[in-house]
C-alpha cells in the first residue's frame, strides 16, 4: 500500500509538470490552430537560463527563478516575433515547418552554447527538503508541485473567463479574421498567449529538473512530445484538459516504470496517443471545430 501511494504521488507531481508544459501546445493551438514544436525546447532552455543565473552568476534561488521566468518569456515572445508572425498568413504546414526548425535551431543552439554533455541542475534548498508522511518519504518538490499546478490553472481558468484578455483570447480561438475586424489587436492577443505558455514552461521545468539535477540540449524533446500527447489525451484547446491529461500521463509512466516494463514506459505515451486520435481525436474535453470553405 505505501509502494501504491509512494508511485501516486510521484505520478501527480510528474504528471503536474506536464501539464504545465502542456498548456502552452494548448493554448497556442487554440489561439493560432498551431503545433509550437519548438515549446519543449523552450522548457529546455529554462534549465540552462537556471544554471546560468545560480551557478555562473551565484544569484540566490529568489531572485534567480523571476530572472528564469523573465528570459523563458522573452524568449517564446521572440520565437514569436521571429519564426510564426511573418507566416501569420501562410499555410499552416508552413508555419508547422518553421516550429520544427525553431526546435532544431534551440537544440543546437544549446549544444553550441552549452556542449551537449549534460550540465548539473543548481540545488534549490527547501524543494529538496525531505518529507515523511507515514512511512512515505518524498521531498517537498515532489509535493507542492500538484498543489501549484492545480492553483496556476485556477488563475489561468479565472483569466480566461473573468477578464477583458481572456475574452479577447476566447474570440480569436472562436474566429480570427472576425474578431479582428471588432477592433481586437490579434498581435497583442497572440503575445500574450505565448508570454502564458512560456512562463507556465519556466515554471514547469524548475518542478521538473530540480530532482533530476540534470540538464542537456535534448532534455525538452521526450517531455515535450509527451506534453503533446497529454493536450492531445486532453482536448487540445483545453486548459483543464491538459491538466488532466498531463496527471494521467505521468501516473501512467511511473506505474509502467515500477512495474516490470519500464523500458515501454515511453512507448506507451504514444500507444495513448494513437489510440485517442483513433477513437476521440477531439479529447476528453476538445470541441469539434468546424472550418470555413
Amino acid at each position: 500500500m505505501d509502494a501504491f501511494l509512494q508511485n501516486c504521488l510521484n505520478g501527480i507531481s510528474i504528471g503536474s509538470s506536464y501539464a504545465l508544459i502542456a498548456i502552452g501546445y494548448t493554448m497556442v493551438y487554440g489561439i493560432l490552430r498551431l503545433i509550437n514544436f519548438a515549446h519543449g525546447d523552450i522548457f529546455m532552455m529554462a534549465g540552462y537560463f537556471m544554471i546560468i543565473a545560480m551557478t555562473d552568476l551565484m544569484l540566490p534561488w529568489y531572485v534567480s527563478v523571476i530572472l528564469v521566468i523573465l528570459a523563458t518569456v522573452l524568449l517564446g515572445v521572440f520565437t514569436e516575433k521571429l519564426a510564426y508572425k511573418p507566416l501569420r498568413s501562410a499555410p499552416r504546414m508552413s508555419i508547422m515547418i518553421s516550429a520544427i526548425g525553431v526546435s532544431y535551431l534551440l537544440q543546437n543552439l544549446a549544444t553550441y552554447l552549452f556542449s551537449a554533455l549534460p550540465k548539473s541542475y543548481p540545488t534549490i534548498g527547501f524543494l529538496s527538503q525531505k518529507i515523511v508522511i507515514g512511512n512515505i518519504s518524498t521531498s517537498l518538490v515532489t509535493f507542492i508541485t500538484p498543489i501549484l499546478t492545480i492553483l496556476l490553472v485556477v488563475g489561468l481558468v479565472l483569466l480566461v473567463n473573468k477578464t477583458k484578455v481572456g475574452m479577447a483570447m476566447r474570440a480569436v480561438s472562436k474566429d480570427f479574421e472576425t474578431a479582428q475586424l471588432m477592433g481586437i489587436k490579434i498581435n497583442n492577443v497572440i503575445s500574450m498567449t505565448f508570454v502564458i505558455g512560456s512562463a507556465l514552461a519556466a515554471i514547469g521545468s524548475i518542478l521538473y529538473f530540480t530532482p533530476r539535477t540534470q540538464v542537456y540540449p535534448l532534455a525538452g524533446s521526450l517531455p515535450g512530445l509527451k506534453c503533446f500527447v497529454a493536450a492531445v489525451f486532453g482536448g487540445i484547446g483545453s486548459v483543464p484538459g491538459a491538466l488532466l491529461g498531463g496527471f494521467l500521463i505521468g501516473l501512467c509512466e511511473t506505474f509502467i516504470k515500477a512495474g516490470r516494463f519500464s523500458e515501454f514506459s515511453d512507448a506507451f505515451t504514444f500507444v495513448i496517443l494513437i489510440v485517442v486520435l483513433l477513437f476521440r481525436p477531439t479529447g476528453l474535453f476538445g470541441e469539434k471545430i468546424s472550418e470555413k470553405v
